[in-house]
């Protein structure tokens, strides 16, 4: 029987409550009986008319860790949180991304092959970042071809193809591998597992999952039960996992990477089966969720649905109840957003119940910043839109060990 959790991640009590796994670290809030009792006040009935209910004072949780570095960030170093940059082998980050648009994150683009060239990055990301907001390392490992850390930097681990015709004891001992690969390395997030049902009658004719043997199956419940077991052995390792691509890239023949039509998937819709896998990931405790940045006419005609309030906020947040952090695709270097200008990518993800883009292209990230920033301050009601996100990807960092309570 598969165990179901659910990690919470709203920013006001995201770590109030652990996971079943231990991965969070959330304090533990008083409860309602602590108060007011232990001195035996309350109940002596001093002072109080006879006949008269006592009551005992409600307690306040106090603030986490993340809560309260929130209040003492500035808002540049707020809208920056919802950036991560992308980081090619054999490149350096430009230091301009940490230090002055204060980047929430990297993640590893290409193949790197060497732990070294993967842990001196770690570290100079680190080193770039204010001491107390460390930033969020992710990789892009999913085993068979997507897997970014390779050679002596991570084991190799099969497709997710291969696992889901092994079987959940497979996928577990992969995710597993890869979970302690990842966290040798110093790295938080996997973007991985992929969610993705491709339909049958596509299968390699799928380009962005079925081409590269990325999905576990084509069955839902099938394929939610792999997503569920990987989903379960990253967490256990203390890994983040990432769901993708929501709402599901298995019905597509294209690759939004790569083509610069509007990619459109006229099947999926509010109940559709498909959807049950990343139901499935999210009962298992998924932290995030990719965004795909393809168009699904039954659930918003003509929006990409990383850009689409009725598929974050009303279908995946609202039907599904995820309530982690909810993140782009690449946003920078994608074809299938060339069209959208740079600071819209950002906004129009926010106004939609979005939370952080990811862009390959660091050259970007003082544009997305600014807009960010920028929107904030437009008015309250997008203040808040922002600081609710950026509590979210403290509470994320929080609870995966980065934030000191």
């Amino acid at each position: 029987m598969r165990r179901r959790h659910l990690l919470a991640l709203a920013p006001a009590a995201a770590l109030a409550a652990c996971s079943a796994d231990g991965t969070g670290d959330g304090p533990d809030g008083p409860s309602a009986s602590d108060g007011g009792s232990s001195d035996g006040g309350a109940s002596s009935g001093a002072g109080t008319p006879t006949g008269e209910a006592t009551t005992t004072p409600e307690t306040t949780p106090p603030p986490t860790a993340a809560e309260m570095l929130l209040e003492d960030l500035t808002p540049r170093e707020i809208a920056g949180q919802l950036v991560l940059v992308g980081i090619q082998a054999g490149s350096e980050i430009p230091p301009e991304v940490i230090t002055e648009d204060h980047a929430g994150g990297i993640f590893l683009l290409q193949v790197w092959e060497s732990a070294e060239e993967v842990d001196r990055t770690v570290a100079d990301a680190a080193a770039m970042s204010r001491p107390d907001l460390p930033p969020l390392v992710a990789v892009d490992q999913e085993g068979g071809q997507v897997r970014m850390l390779r050679g002596d930097a991570a084991r190799r681990t099969a497709s997710a193809e291969e696992l889901g015709a092994e079987g959940l004891e497979a996928v577990a001992a992969a995710y597993t591998s890869i979970g302690e690969d990842l966290a040798a390395r110093g790295i938080q997030v996997a973007l991985s597992p992929v969610a993705d049902v491709v339909d049958p009658d596509l299968g390699n004719a799928n380009e962005p999952v079925g081409t590269l043997d990325r999905g576990f199956g084509t069955d839902p419940e099938a394929v939610g039960d792999c997503v569920a077991a990987a989903v379960e052995a990253l967490g256990e390792q203390g890994i983040g996992a990432t769901l993708k691509h929501f709402p599901g890239l298995g019905r597509v023949e294209q690759n939004t990477d790569f083509s610069a039509e509007g990619i459109e998937d006229d099947i999926t819709g509010p109940d559709d089966p498909f959807l049950g896998a990343f139901r499935a990931g999210i009962e298992a405790g998924a932290q995030l969720v990719m965004m795909s940045s393809a168009i699904y006419p039954r659930i918003e005609p003509e929006v990409p649905a990383m850009f689409s309030a009725a598929a974050v906020q009303d279908l995946l947040r609202g039907s599904l109840g995820f309530e982690g952090l909810v993140v782009t695709d690449d946003i920078g270097a994608a074809k299938a957003v060339q069209d959208v200008p740079v600071a819209e990518r950002a906004t129009r993800l926010l106004a939609a119940g979005g939370d952080a883009v990811l862009t390959a292209d660091p050259s970007l990230i003082a544009q997305l910043v600014d807009a960010i920033e920028e929107w904030a301050a437009a008015s309250p009601e997008q203040e808040q839109r922002v600081r609710e996100s950026a509590g979210r990807m403290l509470a994320l960092k929080e609870q995966l060990g980065l934030l000191e309570g």
